[in-house]
């Protein structure tokens, strides 16, 4: 097994073109939203969110191949996710390097529908938006609303840390975010492919 320090986690989206056609064993998994891969994902991925990889992380590894991309929007979302499998013995996953966009622009083949707002611009604009607001109510208001401005701003410090990100799980609740319909354990999971013995991870 290919130890999680010496692995390497990345790949170009160039690489990832070359792989749809060259290998049948690839297993592509979209970890973003619903919403958002029904706008645009590539196409032959699989769609499992991260809040449900993160919970049923151990039957998701154990249904995967020993060639899995792991893509998102820009990669973040793809690396915990990366991580996480990492914990249940997947230690040779790869994170696609500029996420859906980056592979789309690549000229890689990628299925539109409808067209909305990756999470990840919508917590830039509500955490813009809300330090924006936190410095007008201040100097308009009161001085005490200006700690909307320091509490952002220690989120998006705590979310950088810790590589996680608490507006975007509370933006993903949100109904113009689930206009699609969320995977679950059954009808995501569950549903992949069996992989050939000859194909899964060494122990």
């Amino acid at each position: 097994m290919i130890s999680p320090s010496t692995a390497i986690s990345t790949l170009a989206p160039e690489t990832l073109r070359s792989w749809v056609t060259e290998h049948q064993d690839l297993m592509i998994i979209d970890v973003r939203s619903a919403a958002e891969f029904e706008s645009v994902h590539i196409r032959g991925s699989y769609n499992v969110p991260l809040p449900l990889l993160s919970e049923h992380t151990d039957e998701l590894a154990a249904r995967l191949g020993s060639r899995v991309v792991l893509v998102c929007q820009s990669g973040a979302r793809a690396e915990q996710a990366r991580q996480r499998l990492g914990s249940s013995g997947i230690n040779t996953a790869y994170v696609l390097t500029g996420g859906v966009p980056g592979f789309a622009a690549a000229g890689g083949d990628v299925v539109k529908g409808k067209d909305r707002w990756d999470l990840e611009r919508q917590v830039r604009l509500a955490a813009g938006s809300l330090v924006v607001l936190g410095l007008a109510g201040g100097k308009f208001v009161s001085p005490r609303i200006r700690t909307l401005a320091g509490v952002i701003g220690a989120g998006l410090t705590f979310s950088a840390a810790t590589n996680t990100c608490a507006m975007g799980r509370a933006l993903s609740a949100m109904p113009w975010n689930k206009s699609a319909t969320e995977p679950t354990r059954e009808t995501a999971i569950m549903n992949l492919p069996l992989i050939p013995a000859e194909q899964a991870p060494a122990a």
